[in-house]
């Protein structure tokens, strides 16, 4: 199960990012080592993105996440566009 800090829900509107992309990044994402004994998750989405009345083809999720039992609570959220 992935579990969604509070800190990490109110930033990901702000940042572009819905739950459902956080999900799959998680879920299915490169992984990778973080700082403080975190995890980080990345994963790309192809498509046509507007962010700032500029268009992208590419919006980049990085999820950073602690385990907490068999569990994933994802602390912040970061989005990319290119």
């Amino acid at each position: 199960m992935v579990a969604i800090h509070p800190h990490a829900s109110d930033r990901m509107s702000d940042r572009g990012a819905v739950e459902s992309e956080i999900l799959r990044t998680v879920e299915g994402g490169e992984s990778f080592p973080a700082k403080h004994g975190r995890t980080g998750f990345r994963r790309n989405f192809p498509g046509k993105w507007t962010r700032g009345g500029r268009e992208f083809d590419t919006k980049q999720l990085e999820v950073y996440a602690v385990r907490e039992n068999d569990d994933w609570l994802v602390i912040t959220v970061i989005v990319k566009f290119f």
